[in-house]
Protein backbone atom coordinates (compact mmCIF):
# COMPACT_ATOMS: atom_id res chain seq x y z
CA UNK A 1 0.00 0.00 0.00
CA UNK A 2 2.88 1.97 0.80
CA UNK A 3 3.91 2.17 -3.35
CA UNK A 4 0.09 3.03 -4.04
CA UNK A 5 -0.24 6.96 -5.64
CA UNK A 6 -3.58 7.61 -3.71
CA UNK A 7 -2.28 7.37 0.26
CA UNK A 8 -5.75 8.92 0.93
CA UNK A 9 -7.29 5.88 -0.20
CA UNK A 10 -4.80 3.61 0.95
CA UNK A 11 -4.75 5.28 4.46
CA UNK A 12 -9.15 4.70 3.96
CA UNK A 13 -8.15 0.58 3.64
CA UNK A 14 -5.67 1.02 6.27
CA UNK A 15 -8.19 2.33 8.68
CA UNK A 16 -10.73 0.09 7.22
CA UNK A 17 -8.59 -2.86 8.36
CA UNK A 18 -8.24 -1.46 11.76
CA UNK A 19 -11.50 -0.77 12.71
CA UNK A 20 -14.09 -2.77 10.87
CA UNK A 21 -16.39 -0.09 9.74
CA UNK A 22 -17.97 0.33 6.62
CA UNK A 23 -16.57 2.47 3.66
CA UNK A 24 -19.43 4.94 3.85
CA UNK A 25 -18.69 5.65 7.54
CA UNK A 26 -14.85 5.64 7.19
CA UNK A 27 -15.29 7.80 3.64
CA UNK A 28 -17.73 10.29 5.54
CA UNK A 29 -15.22 10.71 9.14
CA UNK A 30 -14.85 13.94 10.08
CA UNK A 31 -12.03 15.24 12.14
CA UNK A 32 -14.03 16.67 15.09
CA UNK A 33 -15.52 12.85 15.75
CA UNK A 34 -12.30 11.77 16.39
CA UNK A 35 -10.79 11.88 19.86
CA UNK A 36 -7.10 10.69 19.25
CA UNK A 37 -6.49 11.30 23.11
CA UNK A 38 -9.46 9.05 24.33
CA UNK A 39 -9.12 6.79 21.54
CA UNK A 40 -12.23 6.81 20.30
CA UNK A 41 -14.54 7.40 17.28
CA UNK A 42 -17.86 8.65 18.02
CA UNK A 43 -19.42 8.15 14.54
CA UNK A 44 -22.56 10.19 13.87
CA UNK A 45 -26.32 8.59 13.10
CA UNK A 46 -26.16 10.21 9.86
CA UNK A 47 -22.94 8.08 8.65
CA UNK A 48 -24.07 4.54 9.88
CA UNK A 49 -25.80 2.17 8.66
CA UNK A 50 -28.57 2.22 11.66
CA UNK A 51 -28.76 5.54 12.03
CA UNK A 52 -28.18 5.67 15.37
CA UNK A 53 -24.62 7.07 16.83
CA UNK A 54 -21.90 4.63 17.37
CA UNK A 55 -18.93 5.01 19.80
CA UNK A 56 -16.17 2.77 19.19
CA UNK A 57 -12.84 2.34 20.95
CA UNK A 58 -9.65 2.84 18.53
CA UNK A 59 -6.80 0.65 18.60
CA UNK A 60 -3.53 2.09 19.00
CA UNK A 61 -2.60 1.44 15.39
CA UNK A 62 -5.62 3.48 14.50
CA UNK A 63 -4.67 5.83 16.82
CA UNK A 64 -0.79 6.44 15.22
CA UNK A 65 -2.51 5.78 11.81
CA UNK A 66 -4.58 8.86 12.31
CA UNK A 67 -2.12 11.27 14.18
CA UNK A 68 -0.30 10.76 10.86
CA UNK A 69 -2.88 11.42 8.80
CA UNK A 70 -3.98 14.64 11.34
CA UNK A 71 -0.27 15.81 10.62
CA UNK A 72 -0.59 15.56 7.05
CA UNK A 73 -3.78 17.16 6.83
CA UNK A 74 -3.22 20.49 8.88
CA UNK A 75 -5.26 22.05 11.87
CA UNK A 76 -7.68 23.56 9.19
CA UNK A 77 -8.93 20.07 7.80
CA UNK A 78 -12.98 19.13 8.50
CA UNK A 79 -13.08 15.22 6.87
CA UNK A 80 -11.12 12.69 6.80
CA UNK A 81 -10.96 11.69 3.14
CA UNK A 82 -12.07 14.87 1.64
CA UNK A 83 -13.12 14.78 -1.93
CA UNK A 84 -10.44 15.30 -4.36
CA UNK A 85 -12.28 17.92 -6.57
CA UNK A 86 -15.20 19.18 -5.13
CA UNK A 87 -16.48 20.22 -1.55
CA UNK A 88 -17.16 16.93 1.10
CA UNK A 89 -15.74 14.16 1.59
CA UNK A 90 -14.64 11.54 -0.48
CA UNK A 91 -17.78 9.41 -2.25
CA UNK A 92 -15.23 6.15 -3.23
CA UNK A 93 -12.05 4.38 -3.03
CA UNK A 94 -12.52 1.89 -5.91
CA UNK A 95 -9.76 2.89 -8.35
CA UNK A 96 -7.83 2.38 -6.17
CA UNK A 97 -9.03 -0.71 -4.60
CA UNK A 98 -8.71 -2.37 -8.02
CA UNK A 99 -4.63 -0.98 -7.64
CA UNK A 100 -4.57 -2.70 -4.28
CA UNK A 101 -6.31 -6.06 -5.29
CA UNK A 102 -4.27 -6.19 -8.84
CA UNK A 103 -0.92 -6.12 -6.85
CA UNK A 104 -1.99 -8.35 -3.74
CA UNK A 105 -3.82 -11.03 -6.38
CA UNK A 106 -6.80 -10.82 -5.17
CA UNK A 107 -9.04 -9.86 -7.64
CA UNK A 108 -12.28 -11.21 -5.81
CA UNK A 109 -12.17 -9.69 -2.42
CA UNK A 110 -14.57 -6.63 -1.64
CA UNK A 111 -14.06 -3.76 0.70
CA UNK A 112 -16.53 -5.01 2.46
CA UNK A 113 -14.53 -8.07 2.99
CA UNK A 114 -11.89 -6.25 5.10
CA UNK A 115 -15.12 -5.67 7.91
CA UNK A 116 -15.61 -9.68 7.85
CA UNK A 117 -11.96 -9.96 8.20
CA UNK A 118 -11.96 -7.73 11.05
CA UNK A 119 -14.73 -9.51 12.66
CA UNK A 120 -13.35 -12.85 11.94
CA UNK A 121 -9.85 -11.98 13.96
CA UNK A 122 -11.58 -10.72 16.87
CA UNK A 123 -13.80 -14.33 16.84
CA UNK A 124 -10.51 -16.29 16.27
CA UNK A 125 -9.31 -14.75 19.49
CA UNK A 126 -12.13 -15.35 21.51
CA UNK A 127 -14.08 -12.47 21.82
CA UNK A 128 -17.71 -13.19 22.48
CA UNK A 129 -20.12 -12.16 20.10
CA UNK A 130 -21.84 -9.09 22.03
CA UNK A 131 -18.15 -7.54 21.67
CA UNK A 132 -18.03 -8.23 18.15
CA UNK A 133 -21.31 -6.75 17.62
CA UNK A 134 -20.65 -3.64 19.62
CA UNK A 135 -17.54 -2.71 17.43
CA UNK A 136 -19.27 -3.41 14.00
CA UNK A 137 -22.49 -1.72 15.62
CA UNK A 138 -24.75 -4.78 14.38
CA UNK A 139 -28.41 -3.88 15.43
CA UNK A 140 -29.16 -6.98 16.47
CA UNK A 141 -27.37 -10.29 17.31
CA UNK A 142 -28.50 -12.45 14.19
CA UNK A 143 -26.36 -10.35 12.30
CA UNK A 144 -22.87 -11.02 14.13
CA UNK A 145 -23.94 -15.13 14.45
CA UNK A 146 -22.39 -15.51 10.80
CA UNK A 147 -18.79 -15.43 12.88
CA UNK A 148 -19.87 -17.76 15.50
CA UNK A 149 -18.48 -21.06 13.70
CA UNK A 150 -14.88 -19.06 14.50
CA UNK A 151 -15.77 -19.97 18.08
CA UNK A 152 -14.09 -23.65 17.44
CA UNK A 153 -10.39 -22.90 18.21
CA UNK A 154 -11.07 -20.95 21.58
CA UNK A 155 -13.46 -23.01 22.49
CA UNK A 156 -11.27 -26.19 21.70
CA UNK A 157 -8.31 -24.35 23.28
CA UNK A 158 -10.66 -23.40 26.65
CA UNK A 159 -11.93 -27.53 26.95
CA UNK A 160 -8.26 -28.22 26.67
CA UNK A 161 -6.77 -26.12 29.25
CA UNK A 162 -10.43 -27.33 31.65
CA UNK A 163 -9.55 -31.18 30.79
CA UNK A 164 -5.74 -30.81 31.61
CA UNK A 165 -6.93 -29.28 35.13
CA UNK A 166 -9.57 -31.92 36.00
CA UNK A 167 -7.58 -34.89 35.00
CA UNK A 168 -4.13 -33.06 36.45
CA UNK A 169 -2.07 -34.70 32.91
CA UNK A 170 -1.21 -31.93 31.01
CA UNK A 171 0.54 -34.61 28.98
CA UNK A 172 -3.06 -35.39 27.95
CA UNK A 173 -3.09 -31.81 26.21
CA UNK A 174 -3.56 -32.00 22.62
CA UNK A 175 -1.71 -30.07 20.21
CA UNK A 176 -4.27 -27.60 18.68
CA UNK A 177 -3.02 -26.96 14.88
CA UNK A 178 -3.88 -30.27 13.70
CA UNK A 179 -7.39 -30.39 14.77
CA UNK A 180 -9.17 -32.67 16.78
CA UNK A 181 -7.37 -36.43 18.16
CA UNK A 182 -7.90 -38.76 15.52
Amino acid sequence: MADLRDQSAADAVRLLLLTGARRGETLAARWVDIDLVAGVWAKPASTTKQKQSHRIPLSDAACRLLTEMRAKAGAGAYWLFPARQKPGHRADIREAWDVLRQAANIPDVRTHDLRHTYASIIASQGDSLPVIGALLGHATPTTTARYAHLFDDPLRRATERASVVITGRPDEAVPLKGGRRG
